[in-house]
């Protein structure tokens, strides 16, 4: 009896003389479990300061003076986190931090992407040296000083533009959109003009949707970025307690503690707290992981982006 169309496979499957592709062999099994080996040491050297300043968040500040604190806290305490979240101006500083950041990643990728997309087009005859222009300014900066001064000629001390209106373009950002947008094939862009398309409409409609890796990784450059400053807050708008930022507030309470000493009750949130004792070293801890969850919450949702967005636009030339 002929064996069946089925049967051929299986046997082929059963039989000894497989493919080497599929076979465990002995440099395989060592290349295997050394690659292994080498990516869960190199996690767990990532992960641990992240578990190691947790812990130490949630443990009794002058225990955590003693150290030797590892992933797990010793005297688990809250009291850390009742410095952190009883200051007064500590709500109010959060949604600014939030508005900020929505804003000047909404502003940043809308202009930056615009301009891209006219240095990207052959038909733009002055695309090379607006682009050398922009590439100097990243080795070239003008300093702390003039900046400030040309920041309040424009009046915008004190207000909410000096947050957004300096971060609208960003050179780095821009190269890599440019490049990006380079390498859209132009016979999707010549169909689009043919078809009555103008150059907004095909930004639009065309480019920006192809572009979508691309600026999930600049978006979240510029995010991460946005949200972790504290000295624009410093300089431009430390006048005005309503524009005051999340990470400002914490940068003030963690230097009035550090000025207060090892031992002593944190300036800005005993008031708040009840006369809660707790170290610089345990409050540092509370307010990195305060700082940091968000930024940890929003990576998930664009890291199927990050490493293909990232790749296509900066070797694609």
């Amino acid at each position: 009896m002929s064996s069946t169309p089925v049967a051929k496979p299986l046997a082929r499957l059963a039989s000894p003389n497989r493919s080497p592709r599929h076979r465990w062999t002995t440099e395989r099994i060592i290349f295997t479990t050394l690659n292994t080996t080498f990516l869960l040491a190199l996690a767990a050297l990532m992960i641990y300061p992240l578990l190691n300043t947790l812990a130490i968040s949630l443990n009794d500040g002058n225990d955590a003076v003693r150290g030797g604190i590892g992933i797990w806290p010793r005297v688990f305490s809250l009291q850390n986190y009742d410095v952190v979240f009883n200051m007064t101006t500590i709500y109010q500083a959060f949604f600014m931090s939030v508005l900020k950041t929505v804003v000047v990643v909404a502003t940043n990728l809308l202009f930056t992407s615009m301009l891209a997309y006219a240095l990207s087009r052959k038909e733009f005859i002055f695309r090379r040296p607006i682009t050398l222009i922009f590439v100097l300014t990243m080795y070239f900066d003008a300093g702390l000083i003039p900046n400030y001064l040309l920041i309040k000629d424009l009046g915008m001390l004190n207000s909410f533009q000096a947050y957004w209106v300096p971060t609208i373009i960003s050179a780095f950002n821009l190269i890599i959109l440019r490049t990006y947008m380079k390498s859209i094939p132009d016979e999707i862009i010549e169909s689009a003009r043919i078809d009555g398309a103008g150059d907004f409409r095909m930004w639009w409609q065309i480019v920006m949707p192809l572009c979508k890796p691309t600026l999930a990784v600049v978006g979240l450059f510029v995010a991460v970025g946005s949200w972790n400053s504290w000295l624009d807050t410093l300089l431009y708008n430390s006048g005005d307690p309503a524009l005051t930022t999340l990470q400002y507030e914490l940068q003030k309470l963690l230097a009035s503690s550090m000025n207060a000493g090892m031992n002593s009750v944190a300036a800005t949130g005993s008031a708040a707290s009840g006369g809660q004792v707790t170290t610089p070293i345990a409050l540092r801890s509370a307010i990195t992981m305060v700082a940091a969850v968000p930024i940890l919450f929003v990576y998930p949702f664009l890291q199927k982006h990050f490493v293909s967005g990232l790749m296509i636009g900066s070797v694609k030339g």
